[in-house]
């Protein structure tokens, strides 16, 4: 068993985003689905005919099911086996793939109008690997569609866990940063970060071009207390002012995660 199986059969995925830190990120990510599906339908998609979502990193199923009851057509693929019994315990209609976000050679080209890689790369060390998912992602998107590739950001990574829980000795001591503050991950890490400019040249890589960037989440993975804290209220209007910051360029790196939101260059 690898350490990401060890991983996911210990963690609550289907948990992390019921939280309120979780709220924002799903509220978000969400938004901007439905904003992937209207651009596509704009480029001439059939409206009598359901977009086609491939859902590529798919976890206990998520975003699968509220896609799925929102009348999409999706296809969801997991790696970790105990995710995917649980999504598939759900009985939703959801056709349901156990796969490497590495080699989607079961899906078809083109035959997708969204594709979401929204775990894979969390995970997957160094650029070749990264790269080979955000290729597949690519081959199996129609022209048309559109891409949307979670990270989880290195400044994040730097703030939280070197100086807000006071690892960073030990992480100094390991050589986890280098001098200008990247974190520097290897296989034994179960996440492998990213900043902006990684981000950008794996797309240069792969040849995708960037409709937007956003936060995901934001400031609210520093401020979980604070949001257990606020009255409904209080919480509504938080997300509020995420959704209306969350594509400003200078808050985007510091954010826990970002989503890319990508087409295939012309």
């Amino acid at each position: 068993m690898t350490k990401l199986e060890q991983y996911y059969n210990k963690f609550h995925e289907e948990h992390r985003l019921t939280t309120r830190h979780g709220i924002v990120e799903f509220t978000t990510t969400m938004r901007l689905i439905e904003e992937a599906a209207e651009i596509v339908q704009i480029k001439g998609n059939n409206a009598d005919t359901p977009l086609k979502i491939a859902d590529i990193g798919a976890g206990t199923g998520r975003y699968s099911v509220e896609l799925c009851h929102c009348g999409y057509d999706v296809t969801a693929v997991e790696l970790v086996k105990h995710n995917l019994e649980i999504l598939r315990a759900k009985h939703e209609n959801i056709k349901t793939w156990q796969g490497d976000a590495r080699n989607l050679s079961f899906l078809e080209d083109e035959s997708f109008d969204i594709t979401l890689l929204f775990g894979p790369l969390y995970h997957l060390h160094g650029a070749e690997n990264k790269i080979k998912a955000l290729s597949e992602a690519k081959r199996i998107t129609k022209k048309t569609g559109i891409i949307l590739v979670a990270y989880v950001m290195d400044d994040y990574s730097v703030l939280q866990y070197c100086f807000r829980e006071h690892h960073w000795a030990e992480v100094n001591e390991k050589q986890g940063l280098t001098k200008d503050f990247h974190t520097v991950c290897t296989e034994e890490d179960l996440y492998d970060y990213v900043r902006l400019s990684d981000i950008d040249e794996l797309n240069k890589a792969c040849r995708l071009e960037r409709i937007k960037i956003i936060a995901a989440d934001g400031p609210a993975d520093y401020m979980r207390r604070e949001l257990n804290e606020m009255s409904e209220a209080e919480f509504e209007a938080f997300i509020q002012y995420h959704l209306a910051n969350c594509e400003r360029p200078e808050l985007l790196g510091a954010s826990s995660h970002t989503v890319d939101m990508l087409k295939k260059s012309e």
